[in-house]
C-alpha cells in the first residue's frame, strides 16, 4: 500500500465512523485529501472536519462551565485527549490549519486579486520567497524599477497614501482589502481629504511605507499588511499609519490597527475606523507615541 492509498484507507474509516464527513466544501484549511468510493466518498471529494467550538472532554464534572469558557475564546482549549496524545479530530484541525498558515507565506497574491481590485504592483528589491524570508530587511527597500513606476504613476504631495502590503499572509490581504480599500478611500474624501492612487508591493515589510512616504512626498501613509499567520487564522491583516514617513521614521511613529479580518475587526469596520484616526493624525500632525501624547492633551 503507497502513502495515497494509506491516507485514503484512513479517512475513509474516520467518514465511516463519524469523526468526519463528506461535504461539498471544506471548512477549514482546504480540502482534505479524500477517501476512495468504497469508503464512502467520490474520489476527489472534500471532507469537512467538526467545529473546534465544540467541548471534547470525556466526562466532565461540570460541562455547563466548560461550555461557557469554550464560548470566550478561539484559541484551542478543552480538545480532550486520547491517553497522553490529541484526539483525531484536533489533530485533524491542527494539520489542516498549519498548511493554510503555510499557504498563505508562501503563495503571492494573485493577479486576479489585484486586478479586481484596481491596484497595480510594484516590488520591493527582494528577488524571491526564500530571500524575502531569509534577509527581511531587504523588504523594506524599493527597486529602481518600483521608484520609477511611482514617480510616474502616483501624484506627490497628496494628503494619504494609501498602500498594500503582502507581508507574511497573501491570503490576508485577498480576503480582506475588497471591503477594507474601499471604506477607508470613501472614509477619506467625507473628510475632505486627498487621496493618492492605491498600489500593491510584493515582497514588502512594514518599513518600506517608510521609503513611500519620502519619495511621494504624502503627509499620511497607511499601509495594509498580512500579519504574520497562525493556527487560529490565516487572514489577519494590520493597518500601520504615519505622519510624514521617511528616513527617520523609528517605531514609536507607527500608529496601528491590527486584527483585520472576518473573526476579530470587520474589514470595512476598520477600514471606517482609519479615516478617523487618519483625521487625527493630521489634525495633531503626529502619529504613534506623539499623537497618544498630543491627544490626551
Amino acid at each position: 500500500m503507497n502513502e495515497q492509498e494509506l491516507i485514503q484507507s484512513v479517512i475513509g474509516k474516520l467518514v465511516a465512523q463519524g469523526v468526519i464527513q463528506g461535504a461539498p466544501a471544506a471548512q477549514t484549511g482546504g480540502p482534505v485529501p479524500a477517501a476512495s468510493t468504497a469508503s464512502g466518498l467520490a474520489a476527489g471529494e472534500p471532507v469537512t472536519l467538526p467545529p473546534l467550538d465544540e467541548v471534547k472532554v470525556d466526562n466532565p464534572k461540570n460541562m455547563a462551565a466548560l461550555e461557557a469558557m469554550r464560548k470566550t475564546t478561539p484559541a484551542r482549549i478543552l480538545m480532550g485527549r486520547c491517553g497522553a496524545r490529541q484526539k483525531t479530530h484536533s489533530f485533524l484541525h491542527f494539520q489542516a490549519d498549519h498548511a493554510a498558515a503555510v499557504d498563505a507565506v508562501f503563495l503571492d497574491v494573485s493577479d486576479e486579486c489585484l486586478a479586481e481590485n484596481g491596484l497595480f504592483g510594484v516590488q520591493t528589491v527582494v528577488k524571491d520567497k526564500d530571500e524575502y524570508l531569509m534577509k527581511p530587511e531587504l523588504g523594506k527597500r524599493l527597486s529602481e524599477g518600483a521608484k520609477k513606476t511611482l514617480s510616474e504613476r502616483c501624484d506627490r504631495g497628496v494628503q494619504v497614501q494609501i498602500v498594500v502590503v503582502d507581508g507574511l499572509s497573501s491570503t490576508a490581504i485577498e480576503a480582506n482589502i475588497a471591503d477594507t480599500v474601499p471604506a477607508l478611500v470613501q472614509g477619506l474624501k467625507a473628510e475632505g481629504l486627498s487621496v493618492g492612487t492605491p498600489f500593491f508591493i510584493k515582497y514588502g515589510r512594514v518599513g518600506v511605507m517608510d521609503e513611500v512616504g519620502a519619495l511621494l512626498g504624502c503627509d499620511v501613509v497607511v499601509e495594509l499588511v498580512g500579519e504574520r499567520p497562525g493556527l487560529i487564522t490565516a487572514e489577519s491583516m494590520s493597518a500601520y499609519m504615519v505622519y510624514k514617513a521617511g528616513e527617520k521614521t523609528v517605531e514609536a511613529d507607527r500608529t496601528i490597527i491590527s486584527n483585520i479580518h472576518r473573526g476579530g475587526t470587520p474589514p470595512a469596520e476598520a477600514g471606517a475606523h482609519m479615516a478617523t484616526v487618519v483625521k487625527q493624525m493630521l489634525a495633531h500632525k503626529a502619529s504613534g507615541v506623539a499623537l497618544s501624547e498630543a491627544m490626551k492633551g
